[in-house]
């Protein structure tokens, strides 16, 4: 069968740089840092004080107060980031067949503040099971999307994602699937989470995952820094408007840039840790290509998951060199996690939209807080360090790896009638 092809034609974002596409990208190629001292909670007792929390944020700007309490904090996120996404395409339920028009969200946890509010409350109790009859539709992690359709009155495709980290790349790549193959003329694509609250860090701690920097956060996420020590936690939704190409131009739609492959893979190797040369890594890699049917030369830029853990940001380099052999040091290649932190299951939907916007723009966003070199970091790749970067994007990769080993990769091209 003729596959269609499919165009981005609406972005939204909440991320800890800006709760618009317009202040979250300007930041990213400012280089700034999302990360301070956590405001949500006392954090002295924790051994990370320190995240990247959204900032600003006023749940009334999009639902009324009474709405706003029967959602958790990642809803709050993802349905206003969706409701900039549809606005910005222009599209809804009344011009369109909006039974084609479906929700594939991404989320890695949930409703994790609703669950740990409730579970206070019933520990400080006299045993009585008291629970909020909203705690189960705020806590579970498919209700964003369900959310999102109910709003806008999309009765297509609806369904979440749940990959870890890989979660709203996973989406991303499910609704690009979807629409190509012909089965829905429009998705509304991407991820949130709001896992910045107690249980949060100190689950995260007891991994080991997250820097303890807590003198300096503002520098604490530093992808392929000698001196880093973990990633720092971040919070906040990504959202996309994929759409099929034909449907878009029909009604006049702006087109960001078009989606042309998708690739996924297992590292198969241990529930945190990457597998140390990359295997998992350059397989998603090599599958996105494939799936877009181009050569690995054909790319310009990488947004790397680029954790700033000690053995994920080499494991993915490793992977890079495998894939891209010495069109590796043409390339641009940047970690956005170094400004925005790991927004964990909508890590890869504000990281598509950074993509997105450097094949549209021809600016790559730099990867900050670079000091010592690693030695174990070959040198002759172009990491984008500390100052964003100009050049002609005509093609470039979105990478997301999680907890599990789960990969996701997505390709994103210029768009060319």
């Amino acid at each position: 069968m003729q596959l269609k092809r499919v165009v981005v034609t609406g972005l939204g974002a909440i991320t800890p740089l800006g709760n618009s596409v317009q202040e979250y990208w300007a930041n990213l190629v400012a280089g700034v840092s999302g990360a301070a001292r956590i405001t949500r909670f006392d954090p002295s007792k924790f051994k990370t004080q320190f995240a990247c929390e959204v900032k600003g944020f006023n749940p009334e700007d999009y639902f009324d107060r009474k709405e706003a309490r029967k959602l958790d904090p990642f809803c709050h996120y993802g349905i206003a980031a969706a409701d900039q996404a549809v606005r910005d395409s222009g599209i809804n339920a009344e011009s369109v067949d909006n039974t084609r028009v479906g929700v594939i969200w991404g989320s890695g946890i949930g409703g994790l503040d609703t669950f740990q509010q409730e579970c206070y409350a019933y520990a400080k109790g006299d045993g009585t099971p008291r629970f909020n009859p909203f705690f189960i539709p705020k806590m579970i992690a498919d209700i964003c999307s369900g959310h999102i359709s109910m709003r806008f009155g999309f009765h297509g495709p609806n369904f979440t994602t749940v990959s870890a980290c890989a979660s709203s790349t996973n989406a991303l790549i499910d609704a690009f699937t979807y629409i190509r193959l012909g089965k829905a003329n429009a998705i509304v694509t991407g991820g949130s989470e709001a896992a910045v609250n107690e249980a949060g860090i100190g689950g995260f701690n007891a991994c080991q995952a997250m820097s303890t920097r807590n003198d300096t956060p503002q520098t604490a996420s530093r992808p392929y820094d000698q001196t880093r020590d973990g990633f720092v936690l971040g919070e906040g939704a990504g959202a996309l408007v994929l759409e099929e190409l034909e449907h878009a131009l029909a009604r006049g739609a702006k087109i960001y840039c078009e989606v042309v492959g998708g690739g996924m893979s297992a590292d198969a190797h241990h529930i945190t840790a990457p597998h140390p040369e990359g295997l998992g890594a350059a397989l998603v890699m090599r599958n996105a290509l494939e799936d877009a049917e181009m050569k690995p030369e054909d790319i310009d830029y990488i947004n790397t998951h680029g954790t700033s853990t000690p053995l994920g940001d080499v494991a993915e380099l490793k992977a890079i060199v495998k894939i891209f052999g010495e069109h590796a040091y043409n390339l641009n290649i940047s970690a956005t996690k170094s400004m925005t932190g790991h927004l964990l299951g909508a890590a890869g939907a504000i990281e598509a939209i950074a993509t997105v916007l450097a094949v549209q723009t021809g600016t790559i966003p730099p990867t900050i807080n670079h000091e010592t070199p690693d030695p174990d970091v070959d040198p002759k790749l172009n990491l984008t360090f500390n100052k964003a970067q100009q050049r002609t994007v005509n093609a470039a990769i979105s990478n997301t790896f999680g907890f599990g080993g789960h990969n996701a990769a997505a390709v994103f091209k210029k768009f060319s009638s």
